[in-house]
């Protein structure tokens, strides 16, 4: 499984040459400018909620690559009414099986709404589940001991988590997340894009050292392999 961050909240994950991207939003993030939208490719694409830092650039790459968009039932009848065709509603608490693996929706606690003002329906995160890893991708959300439920009954080799605080957990109550989900290995995002989210990188990577979580903080591009 390969991880590479387009920043913000955006990876793209690929599986077996199925290649994954987690709520897209690149072109109006500044620090994304060096990754050139039209160059990424997606068979799904998957969000978490229907936030503009995490939907931006979702219509024009569903049109670009044909991908099929996965999200809640109210977000994917907003992409139904844009024209986009292959799709795959879920709920929180439903998982299912796909040709690169399995996705649960699983409880984030956070708000949602479309650009437009469209109801969102719930935020959710993800455990994706493929070539024997598991990923936990939590969207935007807080501190919540739901969490403890993923730990209890999943094994997850990595955990991308929000750590930008004022908006989504922060750094304190991300340790405690990975704590919760019994993870020591953490890919943070919401984290530096706006001036809210800013946080020290250094002092980051330390705090979670210091209570035995390995916390990545990658550069725009990079790509990583579990």
């Amino acid at each position: 499984m390969k991880i590479t961050y387009y920043g913000h909240s955006c990876f793209g994950v690929e599986v077996a040459s199925i290649k994954i991207v987690f709520d897209p939003f690149i072109q109006p993030n500044k620090l994304a400018s060096s990754i050139n939208l039209t160059e990424i490719e997606a068979d799904y694409m998957v969000v978490s909620h229907g936030h503009e830092d995490h939907t931006a650039d979702l219509i024009e790459l569903a049109k670009q690559t044909n991908a099929t968009v996965i999200s809640n039932y109210e977000i994917i009848e907003w992409v139904k009414s844009k024209g986009i065709k292959k799709v795959h509603a879920m709920n929180t608490g439903g998982s299912f099986t796909f040709d690169f693996g399995t996705i649960k929706s699983v409880f984030a606690a956070h708000s949602s709404s479309l650009p437009d003002g469209t109801y969102g329906g719930n935020p959710n995160g993800y455990i994706i589940k493929a070539n024997k890893k598991t990923l936990y991708y939590a969207g935007d959300t807080a501190l919540t001991t739901e969490m403890k439920l993923i730990g209890e009954f999943e094994n997850v080799d990595l955990s991308i988590l929000p750590i930008g605080d004022n908006f989504t957990m922060g750094i304190n109550d991300a340790i405690i997340a990975a704590n919760f989900i019994d993870c020591n290995e953490v890919i943070g995002m919401h984290f530096d894009t706006f001036p809210p989210i800013k946080i020290d990188h250094n002092k980051a990577i330390k705090a979670f050292k210091n209570k035995g979580v390995n916390l990545q903080l990658l550069s725009i591009g990079q790509t990583v392999a579990i």
